[in-house]
């Protein structure tokens, strides 16, 4: 009878550090597939900007909308339990000054679909959409470990 209650305790011990661990990879997948599509939703806008490529009304409001979507989905991904592994750059300042991380997020939703509406050209391109990439760049100067 000790043998079965001992394997259950080990069994249950194991599926809850098992579980534990799925969940902190799994915020951290999560977390940097979204941000992936930031940057994948800005290239062809920074192109826009940088006089690359003509304006494309379209992919700027499609960049904006996942800017806007992404910044309310990323608040829950940073568990206390998400500061190590998964490759993540995340720097322990995320979990030292949580509201002021959380309110960049909240910023870059509130910029994003103020930036929408007011995007209508090229010259409001221009004029609005410096804001909505100055959230990003206050994050990644915060709160993201530097590329080597």
């Amino acid at each position: 009878m000790k043998f079965v209650v001992r394997t259950l305790v080990i069994s249950a011990a194991a599926a809850i550090a098992i579980s534990t661990a799925y969940a902190q990879s799994a915020a951290i997948a999560k977390r940097k597939d979204i941000l992936k599509g930031f940057g994948d939703a800005t290239k062809p806008v920074a192109a826009m900007l940088k006089g690359e490529a003509a304006y494309d009304g379209a992919a700027v409001q499609k960049a904006l909308a996942t800017y806007a979507a992404g910044a309310k989905e990323l608040k829950g991904l940073f568990p206390d339990d998400s500061k190590t592994g998964g490759d993540t750059a995340a720097l322990p300042a995320i979990w030292a000054d949580k509201a002021k991380f959380e309110g960049i997020f909240d910023k870059l939703a509130a910029d994003s679909t103020a930036a929408a509406a007011a995007i209508k050209d090229e010259a409001s391109l221009k004029a609005n959409f410096g804001k909505v990439l100055g959230n990003c760049k206050a994050c990644h100067d915060d709160f993201r470990a530097k590329k080597s």
